[in-house]
């Protein structure tokens, strides 16, 4: 063995071992010679996963209906793929890699106050144009392939697309007066907002919000027990058709992220001391420490209690009456109608 082979090997011994699945992604772990065009390969079976996941959910897949989609036995799939997780991981990867991420604004845009992740739009500062499309690049991932909320996390991204992803949101912040944790941050805001409404959007779609559904709520969501939201679910604003990329609710969210980041990088900008975040949370804590420890406290909280509990039994009651009267008003007015009517 050479000095050169040796190092290597010696420096490959010394390397910290990656999970499969990553070493995979990146194209570091060991595969079976690649075989002839058309045969079966990562590539491929990654592809078909992603296919039956798009079609049935990702609780459909499974290595032998990856297989057999394929046309080969479950066990030629082993030679490549070492375990399900390690194809879960591999198709949230894949379709990361799908995202056509905005170029970043460059400093004659930015003089201009213009960035092409806005569509050439005036933005006053390219940060938030280039946050805001890369929120709803995601929000575009999560649209497509909605499967993805399901793929199980075991740590932060460390796959070469999803990295991707992180790298374009931590673009957009370059210039923001935030360290490594804030930046951060808000990148795990960004993706959690995104995830959730990737969630919501996949039980949508799934009828858990039917027209039926729909309907049948108006009877339950009573404006006595529901002063505020019974208007929402009259006027259909409850349970919404849009498309997760294209819905109003998600461009309010995003704006009021963007928003936050701007009135921080404001505040930091202007010398304003930040505000006490642990003395609110310390405030917290000691009025949720009470709830536990004040007798007093807990005394009062079960009479407001209870108190909500009759004025909800007092709110049935009236309703119920009401509904009564109703019924005698209508079936005088009936009557009425059909005695004037023999006249």
């Amino acid at each position: 063995m050479s000095v050169r082979e040796d190092e290597r090997a010696m420096s490959d011994d010394d390397a910290p071992a990656l999970p499969h699945a990553v070493a995979l992604a990146w194209g570091l772990a060991a595969r079976p010679q690649r075989p002839p065009r058309g045969e079966l390969s990562t590539e491929r079976i990654v592809e078909a996963a992603v296919q039956i996941a798009d079609a049935e959910g990702l609780a459909a897949v499974s290595m032998s209906k990856v297989a057999t989609s394929l046309g080969y036995t479950t066990m030629s799939l082993y030679r490549y793929v070492t375990s399900k997780d390690d194809l879960l991981e591999l198709m949230a990867d894949a379709v990361q890699g799908e995202a056509v991420l905005p170029p970043a604004a460059d400093a004659e845009d930015l003089a201009r106050g213009v960035d092409p992740g806005a569509s050439g739009a005036p933005d006053g500062g390219g940060w938030r144009s280039e946050l805001r499309a890369w929120l709803l690049t995601l929000a575009g991932i999560f649209e497509a392939h909605p499967w993805i909320t399901e793929v199980p996390i075991s740590g932060p991204p460390v796959t070469p697309n999803a990295l991707r992803i992180v790298e374009h949101g931590l673009r957009a912040l370059r210039d923001a007066p935030f360290d490594d944790e804030e930046k951060i941050g808000v990148i795990l805001m960004g993706t959690n907002l995104m995830t959730g409404y990737g969630v919501v959007e996949q039980r949508l779609k799934r009828g858990d919000a039917s027209s039926d559904v729909g309907a049948a709520m108006l009877e339950l969501v009573t404006p006595e027990q529901f002063p505020y939201l019974r208007p929402l679910f009259e006027r259909g604003s409850y349970a919404g058709t849009d498309d997760l990329d294209t819905s109003p609710e998600l461009e309010f969210a995003v704006e009021r992220v963007l928003d936050g980041v701007a009135h921080l990088i404001a505040t930091r900008a202007s010398g304003e001391p930040p505000a006490n975040e642990a003395d609110d949370v310390a405030a917290e804590n000691r009025r949720t420490q009470l709830y536990r420890t004040d007798k007093k406290v807990r005394e009062a909280a079960k009479r407001r209690r209870e108190a909500e509990k009759k004025l909800r039994e007092e709110l049935k009651r009236e309703r119920d009456v009401v509904r009564e009267a109703e019924k005698k008003l209508l079936e005088a007015e009936r009557k009425a109608a059909e005695q004037a009517a023999k006249v």
